[in-house]
């Protein structure tokens, strides 16, 4: 089966069994502990703690997804058979809707429905804290599975590391000898001590990478032949290693994804690791005298064979171009006398191999790929190091002075890592509640806040509506916004209990679970929202607001990104 037809198949057999289907949600996710989504549970993570309510949001409690997902932990491995950095994660996940049984039920006969056979499946053998998973173990059993292998904690136990959230054993299918669904039995919850609570509602949790799927459907050796790849590779010259040419398609394709959900190239989080895929391969094509079109055509067939299923790639698609030749431009600028420095040097420290990237912009597989035996003692971890205390250095002192992480602010939707940073998201926090006043007053009342990020360049707004806005409507509300801050309105804040401040009228994020006392911000009659804050004095401290971008952001939810003009 096509990559496109193994999705539909997937979609409609748990929708045929009571699932609500989800979009998927960006690689930039909500959730301020990860840089990028890495799983397809990251989006329901509040449905497994019973911070947000599934049959509020999706009138189910169970839900099945295709997560875009992006895993910074293997761009040092692409080039072999099997790791890539963006992959698709085909999940389904129930928040006390059904368990073990039912669940293993499904695995089963999905893989019966798309001609599969298991080859065969483990579970968890249990260790001195959690008992072996003798149900699992038998529910497999009855279904006529004979090859059950008992695993340890390490390949059958999912938890998060050094950190609090549900966890459980987990039972692993297999086909062909490669591990294609992960199940997961959240019937814990992990302290920060690593000690287990039992859940009071169990939760199942699966992840299923569509790149592994399409591999032992399609009956090819590795990831790189399925027909998610092969497109892209063909357009890449024969004349270069089969090697850097997974490495090319793997970074472009990813790259043409982390610029569709608006991530830019820089030296910081999310927009760093972009930096590293686009340049990794920008290195590739100066060595091997490549023509600078053939990866603009790469990423042109990543868009087109995406598109459909992701609309945003192809909503972006000169936007995603035009970012990679600015990048580079950028790039090329010095590239080729890094080259020759990297070559000169006979011995590259990690703090030689900083300065390469930091001179001339050289990234680590890069330096450590062409320096050969002259890095031997460079290591990801000795230049991540080395990378962290220039990060310090460039603070001034502020992690010392902000509590250790650099950031003078950190709600998760707001950061800053000094006090001129914070003047700007603060002025950018109070613009977002206009611009939800102003969308409520032209679109209507049904409008309601769906997640929000603010940087010191920009908000993003996400909202329930069903359709596109026309430039009249985006005009009139970047106008009322305007009209609000020009009025001088005083922003005042009031603490009251939850319940009287719902029925002042203040709006609320209804994902979020809120203290029983909470305070609300009113900016003149204008907006009143349920904060934490910060907030400016006056409206006029904000300045002109202009509306950049409106598009999609799943189905039903659109996206605005805004920004102040001083």
């Amino acid at each position: 089966m096509s990559a496109n037809e193994l999705r539909k198949k997937f979609l409609e057999f748990f929708k045929s069994r009571g699932h609500a289907i989800v979009l998927s949600s960006s690689l930039l996710p909500d959730d301020p502990s990860v840089l990028l989504t890495t799983a397809g549970m990251q989006q329901f993570k509040k449905y497994y703690t019973g911070e947000a309510d599934p049959m509020r949001d999706f009138k189910y409690k169970n839900t099945a997804s295709i997560q875009k997902c992006f895993r910074t932990s293997d761009i040092d491995e692409v080039g072999d058979e099997r790791h890539n950095t963006f992959f698709e994660m085909l999940g389904n996940f129930s928040f006390g809707g059904y368990f073990k049984k039912e669940a293993i039920s499904y695995g089963k006969d999905f893989f019966d429905s798309i001609g599969l056979e298991i080859e065969y499946v483990t579970v968890f053998a249990g260790d001195k804290n959690v008992p072996f998973d003798e149900e699992s173990f038998n529910f497999w059993e009855n279904l006529g599975i004979r090859d059950i292998r008992k695993c340890g904690r390490e390949d059958n136990f999912w938890g998060p590391t050094g950190a609090e959230g549900p966890c459980g054993p987990t039972t692993e299918i297999y086909i062909n000898g490669v591990e294609v669904w992960n199940i997961v039995f959240n019937e814990f919850y992990q302290l920060k001590d690593g000690t287990l609570e039992k859940l009071k509602t169990p939760g199942v949790d699966t992840g299923m990478g569509l790149e592994r799927l399409a591999m032992v459907s399609q009956g090819k050796r590795n990831i790189f032949e399925t027909d998610l790849f092969l497109p892209i590779l063909d357009i890449l010259p024969g004349t270069i290693s089969e090697r850097q040419r997974r490495i090319i398609s793997d970074h472009l394709r990813a790259s043409a994804f982390l610029l569709s959900d608006g991530v830019s190239p820089s030296n910081k989080e999310a927009g760093y690791i972009l930096r590293r895929l686009l340049r990794r391969a920008l290195v590739y094509e100066y060595i091997n005298f490549l023509n600078p079109q053939i990866f603009e055509s790469a990423i042109i067939e990543a868009i087109k064979i995406y598109g459909n299923f992701y609309p945003e790639l192809k909503h972006r698609r000169d936007d995603i171009i035009n970012a990679y030749w600015a990048e580079r431009e950028k790039f090329s600028k010095t590239l080729s006398r890094g080259i020759k420095e990297l070559e000169k040097n006979e011995n590259i420290t990690s703090e030689k191999a900083f300065s390469l990237y930091e001179t001339f912009g050289l990234p680590y597989e890069i330096i450590k790929e062409f320096s050969g035996a002259k890095s031997s003692s460079l290591t990801r971890e000795s230049f991540d190091k080395e990378f962290g205390k220039h990060q310090e250095k460039s603070r001034a002192g502020a992690a010392g002075k902000f509590g250790g992480h650099g950031l003078l602010l950190n709600t998760g939707e707001l950061k800053a890592k000094d006090e001129e940073e914070l003047k700007k998201v603060t002025r950018l926090h109070t613009a977002t509640h206009l611009l939800q006043a102003a969308l409520r007053k032209i679109l209507g009342e049904n409008v309601r806040q769906m997640g929000s990020d603010i940087t010191v360049e920009r908000t993003r707004f996400d909202f329930s509506f069903p359709r596109k806005l026309t430039i009249d409507e985006i005009k009139k509300v970047e106008d009322l916004i305007n009209e609000a801050i020009s009025r001088k309105l005083k922003v005042k804040m009031e603490e009251m209990d939850i319940e009287e401040a719902k029925r002042s009228g203040a709006l609320y994020f209804f994902k979020e679970k809120y203290p029983a006392h909470v305070k609300v911000y009113s900016a003149g009659d204008f907006s009143k929202e349920l904060c934490g804050g910060p907030h400016v004095k006056n409206t006029q401290d904000i300045g002109k607001f202009v509306i950049i971008k409106e598009e999609a952001s799943a189905s039903g939810v659109r996206r605005i990104r805004g920004k102040i003009i001083p």
